[in-house]
């Protein structure tokens, strides 16, 4: 399980991924070269990371970074007011950034080709059985030629397919004994 600090992160990551590129390379040259803050988009003292990218060049409105940077930044707890960002939080959001930069940059791996892979058996393969009906295979070809075979209702419970089993058996006897309710209808 996660704890409430690790979310934080996480979810501040995950909002910094969801930025364009344009707007992180802004943010990153904006909190390298301007006062940061927390809980508020601009004070006497500094502005928000989003309005440093703004003012960088990175024209964005996020709101979902703005909200996970204040919650990385306050981690839950209730504050007055806006307040200068720490040393350890402008870093962790640079190491994020530059992070997230690299991760597009960097040639994909080998295990990334072999989801890629994984992948497109997995779309070809479903084009092939896509007519196909969903749960059990369709054994219909296989079952034809054996005698009594037949797809039938399923039953809920023990006493109703005894029940059903009943009602078969009593339907064979009148055959064998040539007492169709429909000859009967019909005699």
């Amino acid at each position: 399980m996660r704890t409430r600090r690790r979310a934080t992160i996480e979810d501040l990551r995950l909002a910094i991924d969801c930025l364009p590129r344009a707007t992180r390379v802004a943010m990153l040259e904006g909190i390298r070269s301007n006062t940061i803050i927390a809980g508020a988009y601009t004070d006497g003292g500094g502005i928000c990371p989003m309005l440093a990218a703004h003012r960088a060049g990175g024209r964005t409105n996020l709101i979902s970074f703005a909200r996970a940077w204040d919650r990385f930044a306050f981690g839950g707890s209730r504050v007055p007011g806006p307040r200068p960002a720490t040393a350890r939080e402008l870093s962790v959001l640079s190491s994020h950034l530059e992070a997230s930069l690299l991760a597009e940059e960097v040639p994909s791996s080998e295990f990334g080709a072999a989801i890629r892979s994984h992948n497109e058996l997995v779309k070809r393969r479903s084009h092939r059985v896509s007519d196909q009906r969903p749960g059990d295979p369709d054994r219909t070809a296989e079952l034809r030629r054996r005698p009594g075979w037949r797809w039938m209702r399923v039953v809920r419970s023990y006493d109703e397919y005894q029940w059903a089993l009943a009602e078969v058996h009593a339907a064979q006897e009148a055959l064998e004994r040539g007492q169709d309710s429909h000859a009967e209808l019909l005699g």
